[in-house]
This record gives structure tokens, sequence and C-alpha cells, in this order.
């Protein structure tokens, strides 16, 4: 006897299982459609509107449109139109507003963000998208704009100040003596990527809280280096100043004036070896109308008189404070008879220095181990004389003490002599009084904490008397 069972159980199963798959294949298909018409719903119902859970700096727009949010940020911005940029740099400030230079959240592109998020042409990113902002949110990061054009419009006058070309090296040597001289200089600009950064990231203060009204900003420079610096340029160790000396000579007559360019330029140019002890007598040669000078005042004899090369005495007095302040050995340097008005116009008495060529000299020593430039500078409008000594820093640091008047003498009366040569009845002043005085200052130069200089200069300026020429010609 047969039975048939396991063929009617196959026979079930296989209908079974193809009622199964139909099944679930259409409640997928169902699902899907359920999830498609839902999604199509959902994007019809928040079409022009921001979907719910999407924020901006922790601000929940879901739900509105794109005008609501651009009037939102653009409401931020007006509050915060009155608050103001102070930007600095040494002691220049320009102060700007925020309205002036469109400074604020940028609402178009905010708005642009937020509605993109859920309407890419990826429709499983878009659901995926829109789920998570629903569920947990979707925060974005403001964004803040800002007019380049009307910054740096409003900024011109203090980029005139702060913008600077490189400044390249010249050095021409020729004859024992340098022709040509000018020391490289670093340039400088605005840094307007992190000017535009440093701005940007007090975006916070000023539009999330209104009472913050005023922003200082430090105006970030980029340094531009020249392509021939002056150590480049030259073998000799010349490559930065050393120190540096002026005076003012304001009332001088012309020849005088015309004496001192002369001798300024007849040292300008001279190198001072390592070693070697500079001899301003030496190097200025002889001081008379057979080398160009021109008569101006001098002391002789106790006098002031017109005499050859007037004027000379400013120039040592100059290259004194030159040597001084870049703290060379002084060997030999002279105070002059009487106080000069001239070496007091920006300067207390005792800080001169008198040449008598060849007999009284201005001599000063290098013991820096590199060449020392001199390089002479006269300004004809302002009537100022500048010498620059260039070579190599050692790290000396040098001293001077404020000039100390121990004592003064008042000038004596005035003395009047007859002069025949001049129509009776007229007087004509040669020499000017002046108060005699002692004065001292002291000066100091260490080098790593070891002191190499101490020393104090005294000077003893004898009282001067007025002599006035009484005419006596009938």
């Amino acid at each position: 006897m047969k039975f048939s069972f396991p063929k009617f159980k196959k026979r079930h199963l296989k209908q079974a299982s193809s009622i199964t798959f139909w099944f679930c294949a259409g409640a997928l298909i169902s699902l899907f459609l359920i999830l498609g018409f839902s999604y199509i719903t959902f994007q019809r119902l928040h079409e022009g509107k921001i979907y719910p859970g999407i924020k901006i700096n922790g601000i929940d727009f879901g739900g509105k449109t794109e005008q609501e949010v651009k009037d939102y940020f653009l409401e931020k911005n007006a509050q915060a139109s009155d608050a103001a940029f102070a930007f600095n740099f040494e002691e220049k400030v320009a102060t700007i507003s925020a309205k002036e230079i469109d400074f604020g959240y940028d609402e178009n592109l905010l708005t642009y963000q937020a509605l993109s998020i859920g309407r890419t042409n990826d429709p499983i990113t878009n659901l995926s998208l829109i789920i998570q902002a629903y569920t947990s949110g979707l925060d974005l990061s403001p964004s803040y704009k800002l007019s380049e054009e009307k910054l740096y419009s409003e900024l011109n006058t203090l980029i005139d100040f702060i913008d600077k070309k490189p400044v390249e090296a010249v050095f021409t040597f020729e004859n024992g003596r340098v022709t040509e001289f000018k020391p490289s200089e670093d340039g400088r600009e605005i840094d307007k990527n992190e000017l535009g950064q440093q701005i940007l990231s007090k975006a916070r203060l000023i539009l999330n809280y209104t009472s913050q009204k005023i922003v200082i900003i430090p105006i970030p420079i980029k340094i531009i280096e020249p392509n021939l610096t002056t150590d480049k340029v030259n073998k000799m160790g010349i490559r930065e100043l050393i120190g540096s000396g002026t005076s003012l000579f304001a009332h001088s007559i012309e020849s005088r004036i015309y004496n001192i360019n002369l001798a300024a330029s007849r040292l300008n140019g001279i190198l001072v070896a390592p070693g070697e002890t500079f001899s301003f007598a030496e190097a200025i040669g002889d001081i008379s109308a057979y080398t160009g000078y021109k008569q101006a005042f001098i002391i002789s004899g106790g006098k002031t008189i017109l005499g050859d090369g007037g004027g000379v005495c400013q120039v040592s007095t100059t290259l004194f404070r030159a040597a001084l302040n870049s703290g060379l050995p002084i060997e030999e340097r002279t105070a002059h008879a009487y106080r000069v008005s001239y070496y007091e116009q920006d300067s207390l008495p005792g800080l001169d220095a008198t040449v008598y060529v060849p007999s009284v000299d201005l001599k000063f020593r290098n013991d820096t181990g590199h060449h020392i430039l001199i390089q002479a500078l006269v300004d004809p409008r302002a009537l100022r004389l500048t010498f620059n000594l260039y070579g190599t820093k050692d790290g000396r640091i040098t001293e001077i003490g404020t000039p100390v008047i121990t004592s003064q003498t008042p000038a004596p009366e005035p003395k009047y002599e007859d002069d025949p040569t001049l129509p009776k009845g007229e007087i004509k002043q040669v020499d000017f009084a002046a108060a005699g005085a002692k004065v001292y200052f002291t000066r100091k130069v260490t080098k790593n904490g070891e002191v190499l200089i101490s020393e104090t200069f005294n000077s003893n300026f004898r009282p001067w008397q007025a002599v006035f020429l009484r005419g006596t010609k009938e």
C-alpha cells in the first residue's frame, strides 16, 4: 500500500511560499508608495519653508519662509549697525562703524543654506537629513559678511601710513671710500587675510551682545624683506646703524652753512677700520680758503672773529655726539672756550667738541671688530646736521648722563671799542655775551654686564664779553 502525502506537502509548501513572497512584496511596495506619498506631501507642505528642526546659531527656523529668515538677520544687522571697529597701529587709530563696511550676518547665504538642507538631487540623502533634523535637529554655524572694498576705502589713510615698499641696499666702494651707500630697509603692508579673520572673529561680540559697541583690533602687519640686504652687499660687516648724533644750526649766516655742508661732505663715506683711531683733523685736512672754505665766525685769540672755515666745529660736535652714542672710546676731545648757542639749540651745554686743525683734534677708536662707515646728512630745511655710524652691533649698551651745571658766572659788562672806519655814532656788535659755566656729564658703556667704559667729560666755559665797535669817523 502506497501513500502520496509527501507530494501533497511539497505542493502546499510551494504555494505558501509564493503567497508569502507576494504578500511581502506587496507590503514593501505599499510601504514605498506610502513613504513616497508622505515624502511628496511633506515637501509640498513645506514648499518655500525651512524643514522642521533646522537651526542657525541655535535658533530654530523650522517652518519659516525664505523672507522670514532674511528679515530676522537683517534686523540683527540693523541692531548692530552703530557698533564700531577701532583699528589701531602705533599711534594711529581709525574708527569705522559696522554699517559703513556692510558688516553683519550674511542673510542671503544663511537663508540659502537652511533652505538647501533636504533639497538636493539625492532623495535618499534628503530623507536622511529631514529625519535627522526632525528627530535630533541640525544646527548651522552662522556666516558673516563685510565689504572689503568699503573697508579698505575707509582705511585708506591708515594704509598710506603703514604700507612701505622695501628698500634695496646700495654700497659702492671706490678708492678707499664709500661713494654711495643706502642701507636696506624692510617693507611692510597690512596683512589683509589676517585682518579679515580678526574682524570676523569679533562678529559674535557685536552681533550677539548689543552692549558691545566698540571692538579694538590691532592691525596685523606683514613684513616684506628686500632682495638685497645691507649685509649682503659688502664684506666689511657694515650692516646696521650702531649710533647717530645730531645738532641744529638755525640762525647761521650763509657762509657758515656753506662750510658745514662742505666739511660734512668731506667726512661722508669714510671707513674706519677695526682697531683704527679716527682723527678728525687728518680726515678733514686743511681748512682754508685754498680748500674751498668761506669766512665765518670762529674763536681765535680770545675773540670771535671772521675766519676761514667758521662752522666746522658744528661738524666736529655732531660727530662727537655720534661716537658717544655708539659707545666708542673717545681718545681726544676739547670743549669750546665759551658756550656757543648753536650747540644748545637741541641739547644741554657740554656736549660739544671744538677742533683747530692741526693742533686741537677730535679722536675716537673703532673697537667693534668690524669696519665703521661714517655717513653725514644735512637737512637744509630744518638746518640740522646728522652723523650716522654704520657697522655691526656687538651688544654694547651706552648710558649718557644728563649734563650737570655745577656753577655759572655772569657775562662781563659789554666792551666798546672806537673804530675810525665806521661813521661817527654808528654802533656795530662784533662779539656776543655768554655766561660762564662749569659742566660735566658721565658716560658708561657696558657689554654682557661688563663695564667697558666709565668716564666723565668736563667743560669749563669762560664768561664771554659782548664787544661793540663805536664809529669815530667824521
